[in-house]
């Protein structure tokens, strides 16, 4: 046998820029990012959520005279193009194929961008167009909810639903540079502002807690969505989960372990049992009190950070407990519970779900026990319907 051996080693710069009105006639870091290319105005291609178009008709028009003022450095392949956005986008290829038919019809070359504005399903279904046409053009995400400027956007993965299971076709594709716009926060409503929050609450207790004692801090504040304490969350959320992809040594996740999950692997079951009703940040929420609960009671976990994780997120506004949790199958087996298998098929066969030890001190486990499950479930229930009695 011979063998023809070399390690191949790729760095890559990930850049999260923060900032307001990006698409202001003086602001400069659209242009500079976008002037970083191998030559001067390729043509760009830019797409909008259409939940963000709706609420802000003028934005196709203002993006267009944001690049007027540089057309020595980018063009517009074509006005900036309307896509569905939210979860229902990511259900097929379908608008991935839209976006890599705009690719090709306009000539995007690979050293062309694609400019996604809008929320994490938005992003997802744009980057993954992105990252396959060419075998990868380049492109840039400027998130507009809070849940994407402080976690789905920040990260390098692209990805949607199939075969009725979370971001099962996806890819793993950097992007040239994310801007979040503050401003795009102001005109969000309450759901979607609270969306993030979880995201923040979920990083803060599996790697910072002195940011959870911030955000126990900021807690009414952000109940209130007052917009300096939701800076500081998307800002220091942000922040926590590039340093984990920078230097977690695994950032396209070869390895089975996933602290960033903590709490997804119910969360998606969850939405997908919802049809998607219940929400990403909603139901991340939920399996953060699910998952937290659960360390508790395997004796992982003190009472007392238990509460706290529970009552930070009851005061941010989030329900703790949905009906889903409580479907079994044909079999008599909690629903909830096949979010498991699938997060072992993703993980790559071996279980790993990440648990509390404390706030900020997290264990993986390989196995979890269906039975405690079951009885961190009931108590949720309990908690939000007290006068049933507390379970054992």
């Amino acid at each position: 046998m011979r063998l023809i051996e070399r390690t191949i080693t790729v760095a890559y710069r990930h850049r999260v820029f923060f900032t307001e009105d990006v698409f202001g006639a003086h602001n400069p870091i659209l242009r500079d990012v976008l002037a970083e290319a191998d030559a001067p105005a390729r043509p760009v291609l830019v797409t909008l959520d259409a939940g963000l178009a709706a609420a802000q008709p003028d934005l196709a028009l203002n993006i267009e005279a944001h690049f007027a003022t540089f057309p020595a450095i980018a063009r517009l392949a074509c006005p900036p193009v309307t896509i569905r956005g939210g979860e229902a986008a990511k259900s097929s290829l379908r608008h991935v194929a839209t976006v890599q038919t705009l690719i090709e019809r306009h000539g995007l070359c690979r050293h062309s961008h694609v400019i996604a504005v809008g929320g994490g399903a938005h992003l997802d279904v744009v980057g993954l167009a992105a990252a396959t046409a060419h075998r990868g053009i380049r492109h840039v995400r400027i998130p507009t909810t809070t849940l994407s400027q402080a976690d789905s956007g920040v990260g390098v993965k692209n990805g949607i639903n199939a075969f009725g299971k979370k971001n099962f076709i996806g890819t793993f594709a950097p992007p040239a540079a994310v801007i979040n716009d503050f401003a795009f926060l102001a005109s969000l409503p309450p759901r979607e502002q609270r969306a993030g929050f979880a995201e923040a609450v979920k990083v803060a207790l599996i790697r910072d807690p002195g940011f959870f004692a911030e955000v126990e801090r900021d807690a009414p504040a952000l109940a209130r969505f007052e917009p300096e304490a939701v800076r500081r969350l998307v800002i220091r959320c942000a922040e926590l989960h590039v340093d984990h992809i920078a230097t977690s040594g695994d950032p396209f996740e070869f390895g089975a372990v996933r602290p960033l999950d903590f709490g997804h692997w119910a969360a998606h079951k969850l939405e997908e049992m919802s049809g998607y009703a219940l929400r990403h940040g909603e139901a991340v929420a939920i399996g953060l009190a699910l998952d937290t609960i659960y360390s508790r009671r395997r004796g992982l976990l003190d009472a007392a950070s238990c509460e706290r994780v529970l009552e930070l997120l009851a005061r941010l506004g989030f329900a703790l407990f949905t009906g889903e949790l409580s479907q079994h199958d044909s079999h008599g087996r909690l629903r909830v519970l096949g979010g498991l298998d699938e997060f072992r098929e993703h993980l790559g066969g071996e279980l790993s779900v990440t648990l509390l030890t404390g706030i900020g001190r997290r264990i993986e486990v390989r196995e979890m026990d269906a039975a405690l499950v079951a009885e961190a479930i009931a108590e949720l229930a309990w908690r939000t319907r007290p006068a049933c009695g507390a379970p054992d």
